[in-house]
């Protein structure tokens, strides 16, 4: 049976797993469902529909499944909501829009950290195993691909992409996207490959300097799209991370970070 507090709020819509623990001060509203093992430490606010999955933990002061800051969303309307996935931290003041389009809930995937105040707008898609570290804004209908690290006070623009293993440095703005494996600084300046985050994933320094590679030819020296697209796909047979790079810019619609010459002089990455 679900341990609730006295002083918490449940509404009879809610779906509660037997384990569930809903501290002091917690209001939940519509329907809430929580899987295994999730803990609502205390004043907690939840906004129907959101699902939460199994072993996720939420501070006090979290705010989640409210409406999206959006104009043309007006109060009543349908929306899909939030859903959380599972084994996540949500720490104090961190706050999740609900969705305004029919296609999806706001998504926030498995073992995600969302550390103090940091905040995902509505239709917003975080995938599996980001970090938004304090203080990291998404504004709507903005996706971070999994593994990415959003440091503290960083703004991403809404409709904007960070690529898999992206590092976004603390008090960047970005307005463009952010390809994967890259380190973004000040405003949308591509500094370099997020060797330390390549390395613990497995890849070796011939994938990491093949990626370097292909940032210089491609992200820094003039060259149309298409010449880009070509170039990377010629080099993913021996590095498929290229590919990977590759989709990342086909799929783009606000326009690639891209580096400075600074990029061109770092040394290749050694065994």
């Amino acid at each position: 049976m679900p341990k609730i507090h006295a002083s918490a709020i449940v509404s009879k819509e809610s779906v509660l797993a037997d384990d569930v623990e809903i501290g002091p001060s917690c209001i939940l509203e519509g329907k809430v469902t929580l899987g295994a093992g999730v803990r609502l430490i205390s004043h907690v606010n939840l906004f129907g529909p959101i699902e939460i999955g199994g072993g996720t933990i939420v501070h006090p002061g979290a705010c989640l499944g409210f409406p999206g800051q959006d104009f043309k969303f007006k109060p009543g309307m349908p929306t899909t909501g939030v859903k959380i996935g599972s084994g996540c931290i949500i720490r104090e003041h961190v706050t999740v829009h609900a969705a305004t389009k029919p296609e999806r809930p706001t998504l926030i995937g498995d073992r995600v950290f969302m550390m103090v105040n940091s905040h995902a707008g509505h239709d917003a898609w975080v995938h599996d195993d980001v970090v938004l570290v304090n203080g990291s804004l998404l504004a709507g209908h903005s996706e971070v691909e999994s593994k990415a690290i959003i440091s503290g006070n960083v703004a991403v623009h809404q409709f904007n992409r960070v690529g898999r293993f992206a590092m976004i440095s603390g008090g960047s703005v970005i307005s463009l996207d952010a390809p994967p494996f890259g380190i973004i600084t000040g405003r949308n300046i591509l500094r370099g490959v997020n060797v330390i985050g390549m390395r613990r994933n497995g890849y070796s320094a011939k994938d990491i300097n093949a990626v370097r590679r292909a940032f210089r030819e491609y992200l820094i020296k003039p060259c149309l799209r298409e010449e880009s697209l070509a170039g990377l796909r010629a080099g993913a047979a021996e590095c498929p991370a290229l590919e990977e790079i590759a989709v990342f810019i086909e799929k783009s619609k606000r326009g690639m970070a891209r580096g400075t010459r600074s990029l061109m002089d770092h040394p290749e990455v050694g065994e």
